[in-house]
């Protein structure tokens, strides 16, 4: 329908007169041809940053950016209608029940998520962008299994994540090219939807995933500039909350702000992937080499300093620091076991609270009360960033300052975000559950699921490469099991990678995939160095699944 653009799907055929229409991919050839140049660049200085730090540099502030973090007169844009008050926002991908139970949890708002929650699935793509147009114009109810699905009156805020600046999306092409997928997601949503959710009183937002640099966040903010003239609608109007969940963006969270100032509605502490990270960036570093991931906790050190100096830097901008992902669900048919997990994420929420943070996350709806009673308690206002008198008041104003953290006491080194003097070992427990999670979640994306429960907990790509960069690193340095002494080897992995595998077959799980997948883990832990994301190496067969021939995919497996 447009010069230059191509569609290699069969899938696309059941959404292409809805989605993928001749106005949406115009769209979407004029941000490729602008933008794409630019991406692949900031994508080359990636590597070029990967590089310097194996050869020993260490990540600092960025010096050339000293006067922005000096300047306290610059602030980001005041709260978009909506995202006033975010004390706890629901996660999850987009399928069609699923974000009518998110948009009807209770919460304030949901993340309907492209990225880390998601296989993309071309039907999943499309079908996910089928489901927040109809969900905005409310017209997504619908009955299964006898049961009917409608939206409450009032729904939670939608707020969209496409996937990351390092994706693309083999099965559109312009110009005999790929497209961005950060591009396809954010176009498509954009394009259909901005708007309609000016006219209900919202607006187009989004959630801004994997940055590295500041000059990545520019690049989200001339997308905005143009995309907002595109259509015709206010400068300002696009909100961004950028997620800091790569080791590099966490020196640069003013920079990354000032970039999206008249876009930005705040920072999310993205604690998984930033785990991932530490570890991905620090690969060359036999000190950086971290304990079971049960033990990096949120009051490790590097965790922890993170999280003050992130909730600082939005209080000083004025805008919401936005706290992270309990992995806990509800246990159901244990009462014991269940009050435990609810406890962790109590416990979890209050930390939060407690820091500063001006909303959390949550991956379930059941889990939605108890986030909402801790922040309701300890926060009276819609946020922490601003002190006002009108908020609700308890007896005593002792009682009140305590409710608004803005944290201009923190005082953050670089070494502190890069401390690694972490309490912990690396048991036969701890690389049993890396395999297995690895093994499973994996399998279960190639199967077309996003999310899984596994063993009580939410799993979705970052906890998943989480695990498998934890089993390339103590490989990597001759690691040796706290309990049984065991050195760590490809062959050990091998070992336990069979041993599990006959074990993880489930309705989510399919054998087939288990072997591609062991295949793939058992090649990763003989790597020099690790790849830098697993969504990126298993992506070619989703996309020839769909019909998209190799040419079009930057790696084959």
């Amino acid at each position: 329908m447009v010069a230059g653009v191509q569609i290699h799907s069969q899938e696309a055929q059941k959404a292409q007169a809805e989605i993928l229409t001749e106005g949406a991919l115009r769209f979407i050839a004029a941000l490729h041809r602008t933008f794409e140049s630019t991406r692949q660049s900031l994508l080359v200085a990636r590597e070029t940053v990967q590089l310097r730090l194996d050869a020993g540099a260490r990540l600092d502030f960025p010096a050339e950016t000293a006067h922005i973090r000096a300047d306290p007169s610059w602030l980001c844009a005041p709260p978009a209608p909506g995202l006033e008050d975010r004390r706890v926002e629901i996660t999850g991908p987009t399928d069609r029940k699923m974000v009518i139970n998110a948009l009807n949890s209770g919460t304030k708002t949901f993340m309907a998520d492209f990225e880390d929650a998601n296989s993309p699935t071309f039907a999943n793509m499309l079908n996910g962008q089928v489901n927040l147009r109809d969900a905005i114009r409310r017209q997504i109810d619908f009955e299964s299994g006898g049961k009917a699905y409608k939206l409450v009156e009032k729904p939670a805020v939608l707020i969209v994540r496409p996937r990351g600046w390092h994706l693309d999306e083999p099965r559109v092409t312009v110009d005999n090219s790929p497209v961005s997928a950060s591009i396809f997601d954010f176009a498509l949503y954009f394009f259909h939807n901005a708007k309609e959710l000016i006219a209900r009183g919202s607006g187009p937002y989004f959630y801004l995933p994997k940055m590295e640099h500041y000059l990545e966040a520019r690049l989200w903010n001339d997308i905005f500039n143009f995309s907002q003239s595109y259509i015709g609608i206010p400068t300002g109007t696009v909100r961004g909350t950028v997620l800091i969940e790569t080791l590099p963006a966490a020196f640069q969270m003013e920079e990354i702000l000032f970039e999206l100032r008249q876009h930005s509605s705040g920072l999310n502490c993205g604690r998984w992937d930033y785990i991932f990270s530490f570890i991905k960036r620090r690969r060359a570093d036999r000190t950086a080499v971290l304990p079971d991931r049960k033990d990096v906790t949120m009051e490790t050190t590097f965790m922890d300093s993170y999280v003050r100096l992130l909730i600082q830097t939005c209080h000083r901008r004025k805008v919401a620091a936005m706290g992270g992902m309990s992995a806990q669900i509800p246990i159901k048919n244990d009462p014991q076991a269940n009050e435990i997990a609810m406890k962790k994420v109590r416990d979890d929420k209050l930390r939060e609270v407690t820091n500063g943070h001006d909303g959390t996350w949550i991956a379930h709806p059941l889990i939605n009360k108890i986030a909402m009673d801790v922040f309701n308690e300890y926060m009276l206002g819609p946020n922490q960033v601003c002190v006002s008198l009108q908020f609700r008041m308890r007896t005593e104003l002792i009682l009140h300052q305590q409710y608004h953290v803005r944290r201009e006491d923190v005082r953050v080194a670089a070494a502190d975000l890069l401390n690694t003097n972490i309490p912990g070992k690396v048991t036969s427990e701890g690389v049993r559950g890396n395999v297995a999670t690895s093994l499973a979640y994996s399998a279960a994306w190639l199967g077309g699921n996003g999310c899984i429960p596994l063993n009580h907990l939410m799993e979705d790509a970052a906890t998943a490469e989480i695990t498998r960069i934890q089993l390339w690193q103590w490989v990597k340095y001759g690691i040796r099991i706290s309990d049984t002494g065991e050195l760590i080897t490809a062959d050990l992995i091998d070992r336990l990678i069979d041993e599990a595998v006959p074990t993880l077959t489930s309705a989510l799980v399919k054998a087939q995939n288990l072997e591609i997948v062991a295949r793939y883990l058992k090649n990763q832990v003989r790597q020099a160095w690790p790849s830098e994301f697993l969504t990126s190496d298993l992506m070619p067969y989703l996309a020839i699944a769909d019909g998209c021939p190799p040419q079009w995919q930057r790696s084959v497996l």
